[in-house]
């Protein structure tokens, strides 16, 4: 029965992530929808614990500023956006080739260990500006076209919000369950908005001390390397690495000797390391307990899966699944391989032994049972 269990468990595992994978089109937009769903909704909170005078302001009127906020935000980016591009993408070139001839020009370079092959096409393999400026100025552009569709589904969630519990408890079996699942979703709400929140801040920290700094020393388009350091130090690790290697590159193509280059790197390191390895840690404390290893493997998954999208969501989406399986015996072992220590916040006595379903629920699925084997 055990050899069954997992057979099946494997077979469920491989068809989800093969229908995340051909389902990318819809699911992105459905996913980016409900992040963006969550953060008003918490915005909106924030603006109704707002008291003056003993008054608050209604939470329908909360949810509408919130609205209005993301909405100013969203096409404000937009617009930076679209006016910095082109000419990052027109200039590109330019650097690639400034850039080869500063590495060329180093003395530990040696030319004749590449056999036959000019350092420039190695160079164009290893490091190509404008590919990588187009790739993510594509993935954006992805991202804006599915602003129908997101918008769509964003108004469906509002919708659908105020009946949410409603559902839990025509789904659970009896008040305790529904208790126990309802504490679960309040577990998973807390440790991510704790996450976005902790993240928001350092990587907005990160990225306005870093476009001061790339200002200051006179690196082009500051802001928007800036701005491209807040983004990717949502991606845990490697998304410090390429913020810290990527304005230090570009430092060397636009400058004519090395000190630029030495200046940005050590600057935009210093700054990641202050922030990121000692500020961030203890702001997250021991909150999440998540392997360093099971991240990076989880980053990597989910880079195989949805790209760039999948590279920022992969942390919220290891935090949800080690918060379910942690609270189901048959899967605390997991929970457990996917700690940092090995120690679960919830205890075993608190675990969902047994789950099921409501009488009428049970009963339709029984239905449907008989009725597929008359």
């Amino acid at each position: 029965m055990s050899i069954l269990h997992f057979t099946a468990s494997a077979v469920l595992v491989v068809l989800t992530f093969y229908l995340l994978i051909v389902g990318e089109t819809l699911l992105i937009p459905l996913v980016i929808a409900t992040a963006l769903w969550y953060l008003i909704n918490t915005l909106a909170q924030s603006f109704h614990r707002i008291e003056i005078a003993d008054y608050k302001l209604p939470i329908l009127l909360c949810r509408m500023a919130a609205v209005l906020m993301f909405l100013s935000l969203i096409w404000a980016l937009v617009n930076f956006l679209s006016a910095s591009t082109d000419e990052v993408l027109e200039v590109a070139p330019v650097y690639q080739k400034n850039l080869t001839s500063r590495l060329q020009d180093l003395p530990f370079v040696d030319l004749a260990a590449f056999e036959g092959r000019s350092f420039s096409d190695l160079l164009t393999e290893w490091i190509n500006i404008p590919s990588y400026a187009t790739t993510v100025a594509s993935a954006l552009a992805n991202i804006l076209a599915s602003g129908g569709l997101i918008l769509i589904y964003l108004g469906f969630l509002f919708l659908e919000q105020g009946h949410f519990k409603n559902k839990i408890s025509a789904l659970v079996a009896h008040p305790e369950r529904e208790a126990e699942v309802l504490n679960v979703i309040t577990q998973i709400r807390d440790d991510i908005q704790r996450y976005m929140s902790i993240k928001l801040f350092t990587s907005s920290l990160t990225g306005l001390a870093s476009y001061l700094y790339l200002l200051s020393v006179g690196v082009d388009f500051a802001g928007l390397w800036g701005l491209l350091i807040f983004l990717l130090n949502f991606i845990p690790t490697v998304g410090s690495i390429v913020a810290t290697l990527f304005p230090a590159l570009i430092a060397l193509a636009q400058s004519e000797g090395y000190s630029l280059f030495i200046l940005v790197l050590l600057g935009i390191g210093v700054l990641q390391i202050c922030i990121g390895n000692i500020l961030e840690p203890r702001l997250m404390g021991s909150s999440f307990n998540l392997s360093p290893v099971v991240i990076l493997l989880n980053l990597a998954l989910w880079n195989a899966v949805w790209g760039i999208p999948g590279m920022f969501l992969c942390v919220p989406f290891l935090i949800i699944v080690t918060i379910v399986l942690s609270h189901f015996p048959q899967t605390r072992s997991i929970a457990i391989m996917l700690s940092s220590d090995g120690n679960l916040r919830v205890p075993e006595d608190e675990a969902i032994a047994n789950f099921s379903f409501s009488p009428k629920v049970s009963a339709w699925l029984v239905g449907e049972e008989k009725t597929e084997r008359s």
